[in-house]
């Protein structure tokens, strides 16, 4: 293993590393403004899964030499880094593809060195804020989309728009951009673009009576279908996600919430003020109502969907004992894994479960079909939070403009998302993607149904903690419904008073 692997796999405590002498005090716009390195074409107006695959394989990158005109190849500096990278949970690929971008940015810029921590989704934010705190944040940080508005609210973050580094803003699609946005700047740029699909299983659902080939056209349905499989099967029909302090709890629900015309805020809208508390209306205590019936009423979910994130609900869809869950194309590749390493009785069980694996699009709510616009952004640290005091300008660049590319934006989304560098989507790369990864197309074709979370930086805390707590309170009869969803929105107008 390379001292740079050994790096990239280790998450210990924060390091100690000088940065080099000539480290600039900060990014700032004039300094980091470079030549243009591609121009796209893609027609957001077309989108659709026939249009993604017509574009796909039409344009190629020479990635080293694209970023070599932003940053010199032959530059020599130091860039440290945090990010979340492939864990157990992931299919192989996703571990391959990271392995390979490492040794590609060695490659393409042989001089500098890269400090690299990979740092579990869940503990991400925590650890940030920690190192923050005591001046020993890395120079580069990804984040997932939820949580970069805190640190720029907080005057942590240095600006960083696609052209600091070689790219436009058109390069990039809009709804991420307003993620990376607060106060009139823009603090960073997207990596990845994530929403998500419906999956069942067809065996399931005829064993059930129900129609092998069609999701649940609405929520409504998933709470019928739920009970429907559960009753006649004996086995849990849909994989609630109800964990506290998880990202994935706020991924699953907040879909289901907006389609039956709830919101935190007022993010729904086309043009949100986020001054409006909504977590209390009529559609989020119906989304809540609807996770309560499946869960106390018909128990039909998993026992421990309280505790559950979605990797908990691998292991009973791949056995057969789960019907229906939320989420992304990696799943059917992890299901590829699962079934590869299965043996005997299982065996068979598992690769049954893969055959019978289907995707679709979201259900609908009586207001819209939703799911969360999710995915992460790239940041950049200002140098006085930052363990050394300084910024290498020249390597946080380099490795920015080959991560966000059109060519790592694709691979290092490969199972689990869509390129945030909307080039990606022209890409001989995507068009192996499509080609190879079963379902990918409908995910990706929910982008236009996808909603941000709102962009305020109390949106990690309403998402990971107030909302989890509103289901847990629901779920586990602390509260009435109707409590819950009062109890919510009044720990929300609270938070918003403070700021």
């Amino acid at each position: 293993m390379t001292n740079m692997q050994d790096r990239v796999r280790r998450s210990g405590s924060p390091y100690r590393r000088q940065v080099v002498a000539y480290a600039l005090a900060g990014l700032t716009t004039a300094s980091l403004m470079s030549t243009t390195v591609y121009a796209q074409s893609v027609d957001l107006s077309q989108w659709s899964p026939e249009y993604i695959k017509s574009i796909a394989g039409t344009a190629t990158y020479d990635t080293a030499k694209d970023c070599g005109a932003v940053v010199p190849n032959d530059y020599a500096g130091k860039v440290s880094y945090w990010y979340t990278g492939p864990f157990e949970a992931d299919p192989q690929i996703a571990h391959d593809q990271d392995k390979a971008f490492w040794e590609a940015f060695k490659a393409a810029y042989p001089n500098i060195q890269a400090d690299v921590q990979s740092i579990t989704y869940n503990e991400l934010l925590d650890k940030f804020r920690t190192a923050l705190l005591g001046n020993a944040a890395p120079m580069v940080v990804r984040l997932q989309i939820l949580g970069g508005v805190e640190f720029a609210a907080k005057g942590y973050l240095n600006p960083l728009k696609p052209e600091d580094v070689g790219y436009t803003a058109a390069d990039f699609w809009p709804g991420a951009l307003k993620s990376v946005t607060w106060d009139g700047e823009t603090y960073g740029i997207p990596t990845n673009n994530e929403t998500m699909g419906f999956i069942w299983n067809a065996k399931i659902f005829a064993d059930a009576g129900l129609d092998p080939e069609s999701p649940p056209a609405t929520w409504d349905d998933v709470v019928t279908y739920s009970k429907t499989i559960h009753d006649k099967l004996g086995i849990a029909g849909y994989g609630l996600v109800a964990k506290q302090n998880a990202g994935n709890t706020p991924f699953r629900f907040m879909p289901q919430l907006w389609a039956y015309g709830g919101g935190a805020l007022d993010e729904t809208s086309a043009e949100p003020a986020y001054e409006t508390v909504e977590l209390n209306n009529d559609g989020s205590k119906a989304a809540l109502q609807a996770a309560y019936d499946m869960y106390v009423r018909d128990q039909s979910v998993p026992t421990s969907a309280l505790t559950n994130t979605q990797a908990e609900n691998q292991a009973p869809f791949i056995a057969g004992q789960l019907a229906m869950m939320i989420a992304h194309p990696a799943e059917y590749a992890k299901m590829l894994d699962l079934a590869s390493k299965a043996t005997g009785a299982d065996k068979a069980t598992a690769d049954a479960v893969v055959e019978n694996m289907r995707y679709g699009l979201l259900p609908e709510g009586p207001a819209r079909r939703a799911v969360v616009f999710g995915g992460s952004n790239i940041h950049v640290v200002k140098p006085e939070y930052v363990d050394g005091g300084a910024i290498d300008e020249q390597a946080v660049k380099a490795l920015i403009c080959m991560w966000t590319s059109p060519e790592w934006s694709t691979k290092l989304a490969w199972v689990g998302s869509n390129p945030g560098h909307l080039g990606g989507f022209k890409t001989e790369w995507m068009k192996e993607r499509l080609d190879t990864i079963k379902f990918l197309d409908v995910t990706t074709s929910m982008l236009p149904n996808g909603i941000p979370f709102p962009v305020q930086p109390y949106a990690p805390e309403i998402m990971n903690i107030i909302v989890p707590d509103m289901l847990q309170n629901a779920l586990t009869g602390t509260m009435t419904v109707d409590e819950a969803a009062n109890d919510a929105a009044a720990k929300v107008e609270e938070l918003m008073s403070g700021m």
